[in-house]
């Protein structure tokens, strides 16, 4: 049975799972207990999206280029629908993101979370850590010495 969800906790859930390596996913996916069976509402289908970007930041839009992306909706046996978007071409990554995005709304939600979530962000975190430390490796103190001449 479908559960209310804030939308940020679903974004979050979301971006997770379409960041995440396919062969992780296929991994941890494997050890749920309960793998719900689907039927398509949008078979996986590969095709191309505009990526924007904004000059400085902030200022004016402009078309920064293509992106591949891989979508699909399902409806798993309670009749909640699940979402995946990916980045690529992988149609596998793109029916797992969706069959998890549709348990998170479920009572299987505390079994994701604990067996698929909580792991990718832990892995996610450790990613980010580990390039922080690479790039304050490099990183370079100038300071201005005080030649005594006034």
């Amino acid at each position: 049975m479908t559960q209310e969800i804030a939308p940020e906790a679903r974004k979050g859930w979301m971006s997770l799972l379409a960041s995440a390596a396919e062969g992780r996913l296929v991994a941890l996916f494997d050890t749920l207990e309960a793998q719900p069976d689907h039927d398509w509402l949008r078979a996986p289908e590969t095709g191309g999206v505009m990526v924007r970007g904004r000059t400085g930041g902030t200022g004016a839009p402009f078309n920064l280029g293509e992106m591949t992306v891989t979508r699909c909706t399902l409806k798993i046996a309670d009749g909640t629908v699940g979402h995946g978007y990916v980045q690529g071409r992988s149609k596998r990554q793109a029916e797992l993101a969706a069959k998890l995005d549709a348990m998170m709304q479920t009572e299987a939600a505390a079994e994701v979370e604990d067996k698929i979530l909580t792991p990718l962000r832990q892995e996610k975190a450790a990613a980010r850590d580990a390039r922080a430390a690479k790039a304050a490796a490099t990183k370079v103190d100038f300071f201005t010495m005080v030649r005594g001449e006034d």
